[in-house]
């Protein structure tokens, strides 16, 4: 009970990253599942399994907000889908042993990712272009990472929107998580096929999903208030060291070398975190007198 009592907390906890960031449920929970002990394609299997219930409450919440435009979701589910579905017939072919570190890699990655982007003052760029050129294979990328990281549809789906300035970041963030309830589908119908109702951690998903879903609507409004500069930083570390244990196991490397790892990941994890903080200043004081002449004129 006491267990299940504190995945739904990791639930309600990568439910507001998520809500916030536009990404990281998938990750935050698959990285506790493997820290744990957890198999891959069944910490999958059972994260994605509580995805659809969490990304079906998280649409309708950001819809209701206004946060949803529905033309890219149209464009971008589909794709997704089959990607997912692909990636979760991946990880189920694969052993145990060939899938832990495989799993790790990806999710390093793209917590490594997190930690980068977040460190450096959010720009968005005009370069990209909405078409369903650019989202069918956008959306087939990240559905296939998704469900063979155990996460990563929003860290690949979510910034490759951003960049294209065409989207304002709420719509962005709410467009990906409705659809990823169609992304979320598909993986958990692939590892059904892969593995078998057995392949799933039930009462592990159940309580993801309970948590996930108190969150759900308090985080389509904290992503409004809350700053994604500093909050994805600060996971992008988290699942970065997380994982690097579960990849050190892996190499089978001893002695002095996992604790200089760790110390190297963790001052590297500290200067992001203050390269954040530094960014995030930034920007509120270029806003800030950016207001100002704004201000004036309305006075005048």
């Amino acid at each position: 009970m006491r267990k299940l009592l504190i995945l739904a907390l990791v639930g309600l906890a990568a439910q507001l990253v998520d809500g916030a960031l536009g990404m990281a449920y998938g990750l935050t929970s698959a990285t506790l599942l493997l820290f744990a002990g957890v198999a891959p394609p069944a910490a999958s299997a059972s994260v994605h399994l509580a995805e659809i219930g969490t990304t079906l409450a998280a649409g309708v919440s950001h819809w209701r907000f206004g946060n949803v435009d529905w033309r890219v979701v149209a464009r971008i589910a589909v794709p997704g889908a089959l990607g997912a579905f692909a990636g979760a017939t991946f990880l189920s072919s694969i052993s145990t042993e060939a899938a832990a570190p495989w799993m790790a890699a990806i999710l390093f990655t793209l917590g490594a990712y997190l930690l980068v982007r977040f460190s450096r003052p959010l720009r968005a760029s005009r370069a990209a272009s909405l078409r369903s050129r650019f989202l069918a294979p956008l959306g087939l990328v990240a559905g296939f990472v998704d469900a063979t990281g155990g996460g990563g549809w929003g860290p690949v789906a979510t910034p490759a929107l951003l960049v294209s300035g065409r989207m304002e970041p709420r719509k962005v963030i709410g467009s990906v998580d409705a659809a990823e309830f169609l992304v979320a589908g598909a993986a958990s119908v692939g590892f059904l096929i892969g593995l078998g109702a057995e392949g799933f951690l039930l009462p592990t998903a159940a309580a993801l999903l309970i948590g996930g879903l108190i969150a759900a609507p308090i985080a389509a409004w904290l992503v409004r208030i809350v700053p994604a500069q500093l909050l994805g930083a600060l996971i992008g570390g988290l699942i970065v060291l997380t994982n690097a244990r579960t990849l050190l196991r892996a190499g089978e490397l001893g002695g002095p070398v996992p604790s200089l790892v760790y110390a190297v990941l963790g001052a590297g994890w500290l200067v992001a975190l203050g390269l954040a903080v530094r960014a995030l200043r930034r920007t509120r004081r270029a806003r800030s007198v950016a207001d100002v002449p704004l201000a004036a004129l309305a006075d005048g």
